[in-house]
């Protein structure tokens, strides 16, 4: 006998259900018979999005950092490097 398929959920009714458990007026019981997921699934849903709630009042500052990064950057650092593994090689006897 096979399993089922698995079913997937939207972002969006992810979002809804874990909302509506954060605020406490339905137990999981009762969310999970009226969306048909089980218990355990809304309280993921619910921890998830407690991590990632930060995230959307984060400074922008730092958002940015992450997106400058330029594969011209990137390549002056491979250089760098480079120039330093070979300075290592040509050296590794003056070590001690």
């Amino acid at each position: 006998m096979s399993k089922g398929k698995r079913d997937t959920y939207t972002s969006e009714f992810k979002f809804k259900v874990a909302i509506e458990a954060m605020s406490g007026d339905k137990t999981l019981a009762q969310l999970a018979s009226e969306y048909h997921v089980h218990p355990s699934q809304i309280t993921k849903w619910k921890e998830q999005l407690k991590g990632s709630a930060s995230a959307v009042f984060g400074s922008p500052s730092r958002r940015k950092k992450k997106e400058t990064i330029t594969e011209a950057s990137l390549m002056e650092k491979a250089g760098r490097l480079t120039v330093e593994v070979d300075w290592l090689k040509k050296n590794r006897w003056n070590w001690g």
